[in-house]
This record gives C-alpha cells, structure tokens and sequence, in this order.
C-alpha cells in the first residue's frame, strides 16, 4: 500500500492478521504496525456502510484503533464514530494513509 505522494513521510505498514468474520457480519478485522511505532486494529468492509457517519469518512473502515506501542496510549480510535481524535497530526497522517489503500488491501 502507499500514500499520497505529496506526503513526505514513509511507512512501513505490516499486516500481522486478517480475520474474516461470517458472511453475515461481513468485513474483516485487520491488526498491524505501522513503523514499529504504532499498532493498529480495524473492522474494514469490501462496501461502504449504509449509515455514513459509521464509517471513518467514505473509506470502508468502520473501526480504527490507534495504539503508541511504547508508552500504550491510545492516539486515535473510532468505532463508528470518533471516540478519540488524532493524538497529533502524524497519527492523522497515519489515519489518512490507512483510509485511503486498507479495504483495497484487503478485499482487492
């Protein structure tokens, strides 16, 4: 996956699992790092949600979780709607970066 080639930053997104839940309950849960620095969770789906603001913006992303792997804290989290916004503005780089290839990642 990459990011907007206008951004200067680089990162090195691992996918360490991929659960896919029944088809009823569609999507998946994904976990990753992200620089060794920050782990992630996310319930992505292959369509956008029925009910806008359930999901992160229109990225198919209708949780998103944001961990410091250093220090634990929790520098961003959504679940179907915004609980704890970007801790700083690189974490809502980071945020961006998996809006705009994660579901794609996933679902193909």
């Amino acid at each position: 996956m990459t990011h907007n080639e206008n951004d200067t930053t680089d990162f090195d997104l691992k996918i360490t699992k991929i659960s896919h839940r029944t088809p009823g309950a569609g999507g998946s849960w994904v976990r990753g790092k992200i620089n060794n620095a920050y782990r992630f969770d996310a319930l992505v789906f292959s369509e956008h949600a029925e009910c806008e603001e359930y999901e992160l913006g229109r990225t198919k992303i209708s949780k998103l979780w944001i961990q410091d792997l250093e220090t634990k804290k929790t520098l961003f989290n959504f679940d179907r709607g915004l609980d704890v916004p970007a801790a700083t503005t690189e974490i809502q780089v980071l945020v961006d970066f998996l809006g705009m290839g994660l579901a794609d990642l996933v679902f193909g």
